[in-house]
């Protein structure tokens, strides 16, 4: 062997298990070369896992081999087997491609003769005891989230609605996201009430903000989590359901609920109907004629379907639908908030629970502040210590890592700090548009509440050639609400 490419690999867990270190290694490979007068072609260092090749440096290092002339034997050194793979099948694959190359894979701790047949067993000793060492590791793994669902802890990552953070105790654990926690509340109640096929209320839901693929909203629906339940999984059929430490978003009752409606073949309610959708003020129109209720209808035209509104008896009233619905919305966008009621929600919410609540967030901030500065003053020192020759780089960079990582929490906490004073701030801004015009998006909203605010606002008064017509609004809701400001005398108009 005249020449070598020395490969170093090492892996954050490894490194923490083990002690490996890609310095160490490298030195010895180097010191390896330098004792048998082999000279050093390249070093790639790689911070890997060793499952498969699919690694960076040794896609280049493989890159580099197939350059090479076929004619020139070519070598790789590294320290032991279990740094060039770690799969016994991967490994056998690999180490005959280089052979298409005349390249030899070899570990100066584990050398191994190739040209003795009997060889090739101590070979397959060496890569698989790694590989039933990864097995082990990952059963290990395995077990320690079992136990600790057992005991009705949450270790894996938070589903969308949760977040994890680390208790006091040093204790993992999951907290409620907000807003996604709020809007999956809203989704489970709203797929209970089955009034809408499920891909209206994924729809409905993305547009709130619960962003999230059609696949992973049934999973959601599906995961009893969100109802304080953690399922562990006994064999491919049965699951067992642990009650969980952490808070719950629902009941649990509404869960199963949910689980009913959702797994049941059925006809959905009201589908999105064109009917029900078209004819909110169906049931609150009275024939000025004979008196009867009237219906509402498409009539079939030369091109298209026209809406309308008409009488079941024999007389012959009717209105378009279409132009009855935009007067009724344009009457109930002139309300609005009166100033004394105003004045009187803007008291309510400066309640002194969130007076409080603002000001621990406000604390919370500071203390997170004060925390960004510490890592960042550990770091310096630590960097003015590794200059110095008291840290060993290794040391440095597990300082380095760790930091980072602290760092990366603290501002974490610090966003979702900074949402919920955000939420707080919006509650306090009564004065804003959307919340003293109430009815601007009328249009937007549910037919079950279109219907609610028409029962609430009835139409009187109705011209039915004209459509224009007045809202029936009782004393109290007289007292609250008031018409919209006119432009040009500016003068204020209740209505009664």
């Amino acid at each position: 062997m005249k020449t070598a490419y020395l490969y170093v690999r090492v892996s954050t867990d490894e490194q923490k298990r083990k002690g490996y270190s890609l310095p160490e290694q490298e030195d010895r490979l180097l010191k390896y070369c330098k004792y048998n007068n082999i000279e050093v072609k390249g070093i790639y260092r790689e911070d890997y896992s060793a499952k498969n090749f699919n690694r960076p440096k040794w896609k280049e290092l493989f890159s580099e081999i197939k350059k090479k002339s076929s004619g020139e034997d070519k070598n790789i050194l590294f320290i032991k087997w279990d740094r060039f793979s770690r799969n016994v099948e991967y490994a056998y694959e690999m180490i005959g491609k280089l052979r298409k190359y005349k390249t030899t894979a070899m570990a100066i701790d584990q050398p191994i003769d190739f040209s003795v047949p009997e060889s090739t067993v101590m070979l397959a000793v060496y890569l698989a005891v790694p590989e039933a060492e990864n097995t082990r590791r990952a059963q290990n793994t395995l077990n320690g989230i079992r136990r600790a669902k057992l005991m009705g802890r949450y270790p894996n990552k938070a589903p969308i609605g949760f977040i994890n953070v680390t208790l006091i105790d040093g204790k993992k654990a999951i907290v409620p996201k907000e807003p996604e926690a709020e809007i999956i509340k809203w989704t489970f109640n709203k797929v209970a009430q089955n009034d809408h096929k499920i891909s209206e209320i994924n729809r409905m839901a993305n547009d709130k903000g619960l962003i999230c693929s059609r696949s992973h909203f049934f999973r959601i629906l599906r995961n009893p989590i969100y109802c304080g339940l953690i399922a562990i999984k006994l064999n491919s059929n049965e699951k067992q359901m642990i009650k969980g430490l952490h808070e719950p978003l629902i009941s649990e009752s509404l869960f199963y609920q949910v689980q009913s409606i959702i797994n049941t073949k059925r006809k959905i309610t009201a589908k999105r109907d064109d009917l029900k959708e078209m004819f909110f003020l169906r049931g609150f129109l009275t024939c000025p004629v004979c008196g009867q209720k009237l219906t509402g209808s498409f009539s079939k035209g030369k091109q298209k379907r026209y809406p309308y509104y008409h009488c079941q008896g024999g007389c012959s009233t009717r209105i378009g639908a279409i132009l009855l619905n935009e007067c009724y919305q344009r009457k109930l966008q002139q309300l609005v908030l009166s100033n004394t009621s105003i004045e009187l929600f803007n008291k309510v919410l400066e309640d002194h629970n969130i007076r409080t609540q603002k000001a621990s967030y406000l604390y919370a901030q500071q203390i997170l502040g004060r925390k960004i500065k510490e890592e960042r003053l550990t770091l310096s020192q630590g960097r003015k210590l590794f200059i110095a020759g008291i840290f060993k780089i290794d040391d440095y960079y597990e300082l380095k890592k760790e930091s980072q990582l602290n760092t990366k929490n603290i501002k974490k906490e610090d966003r979702d700090i900074n949402l919920k004073l955000r939420i707080i701030d919006k509650m306090n801004q009564m004065e804003d548009k959307i919340f003293v015009d109430l009815f601007q998006k009328f249009s937007e909203f549910d037919i079950s509440d279109k219907k609610h605010l028409v029962n609430l606002f009835p139409p009187i008064n109705i011209d039915y050639k004209t459509g224009d017509l007045s809202l029936d609004l009782n004393p109290a809701f007289s007292k609250i609400l008031s018409k919209k400001r006119n432009r040009k005398n500016n003068k204020k108009n209740e209505l009664h």
